[in-house]
């Protein structure tokens, strides 16, 4: 008796193969594995040859598993090792009756993208179920929304403020522009103290310490140095740490108000981790010559002033604090701007990264990070 064979389709991935046997009204099918590598399939139906007994044997090119076995017309089979396979069977020479599938065909590749995409898909719902599990989310969010809405308001007053008096008056608004700006500068320098308190109370993600670093870097040179010697508050280092200060800002707040509400702006998110690549080490600058502008007023006034026994002397003057500060102050922001420009580089990592170009661990931290943003603070 003739053995009539059907005509059969298959496809792989990494760790499965699809066979598709043309049969149709299929009955009493019998699939079975041997020896780990060969299928063995039999079954009565309406094929190429009528409607007749079919049966075919195919001896895989590696061992596969013979537990996984689907019992259908469709036959999915687990490879015991995922990999790619050259080709379908042991022999070189494929089979009369067995055909590409090219309705689930896929390259090497395109297998590859699949995976990965299945992947993050599954590694995306599993972050979002750990996000979406607090059930204060929607509380912290609004309040972050408008704290940084609040902050952003108060640093472009200050930013349009002083750039209408600089296009109107020229050099000459350098010297009042404390006398104009410091009430809402004051406001906005005290507001920033929640940046310390966000992340203790774990409403963020980032540390405390950079926070405080630069809250208290800014607050040291807006109430101490600016605020307490008259002196200084009529200098034209006053325009340029204020408008070096409200510059960064107007960008970095608004970025976190929309990461509130799961929106990006792209080209705002560009301004915010590239524009302060120029303006912190300026920003520093500008601080730095305004605590050395200090020191000699410190000196003279005798401000703040530590007593000191009468054998050592009358008093020790603050402006050796400010020294200090100075030296503390180069390191910690040294430091912070390192910081800084490794996550800008994460951050542009995340913005530039294709679906082809990473493993899934590379795509599993990327999307976590993804949604560590919707609820984080950086202090620069």
């Amino acid at each position: 008796m003739q053995i009539l064979t059907p005509h059969v389709y298959w496809a792989q991935r990494h760790g499965e193969i699809y066979l598709r046997v043309e049969l149709s009204d299929a009955k009493n099918v019998n699939i079975s594995l041997q020896e780990h590598n060969t299928l063995q399939f039999r079954a009565q139906g309406h094929g190429a040859k009528g409607d007749n007994e079919y049966e075919f044997k195919l001896e895989f090119l590696e061992s596969v598993r013979p537990e996984s076995t689907e019992r259908q017309v469709n036959i999915k089979i687990k490879k015991k090792e995922e990999r790619w396979w050259d080709r379908l069977t042991l022999q070189e020479k494929k089979p009369l009756f067995l055909a590409p599938d090219f309705d689930r065909w896929l390259d090497e590749s395109d297998a590859e993208m699949e995976l990965q995409a299945k992947e993050e898909k599954i590694n995306k719902i599993s972050v979002e179920s750990r996000v979406r599990n607090d059930p204060y989310l929607g509380l912290k969010k609004s309040y972050l929304f408008m704290y940084n809405l609040v902050q952003f308001l108060g640093f472009s007053w200050v930013f349009v403020n002083m750039t209408v008096r600089l296009f109107i008056l020229g050099q000459d608004s350098f010297y009042d522009t404390f006398h104009t700006t410091a009430d809402i500068m004051y406001f906005c320098q005290m507001m920033a103290v929640l940046e310390v308190i966000n992340p203790l109370l774990g409403l963020v993600k980032t540390g405390a310490f950079p926070a405080m670093i630069q809250v208290a870097g800014r607050n040291v040179i807006l109430f101490v140095v600016f605020g307490s010697l008259d002196e200084m508050q009529n200098k034209p280092v006053v325009f340029f740490v204020f408008y070096l200060w409200s510059t960064i800002e107007i960008f970095r707040y608004p970025y976190y108000m929309l990461a509130c509400i799961s929106t990006e702006w792209k080209m705002l998110t560009w301004l915010r981790y590239t524009i302060w690549i120029p303006l912190y080490p300026l920003g520093v600058i500008a601080e730095a010559v305004a605590v050395i502008q200090s020191l000699p007023i410190f000196d003279e006034t005798r401000l703040f002033s530590l007593p000191l026994p009468e054998m050592l002397g009358n008093s020790l003057s603050f402006s050796y604090t400010l020294q200090l500060y100075l030296v503390f102050m180069f390191l910690g922001k040294t430091c912070a701007c390192f910081g800084r420009k490794h996550h800008s580089g994460c951050k542009q990592y995340h913005l530039q990264i294709m679906p082809g170009d990473s493993n899934s661990e590379q795509t599993k931290h990327v999307l976590e990070y993804e949604e560590s943003q919707k609820l984080h603070f950086h202090s620069f």
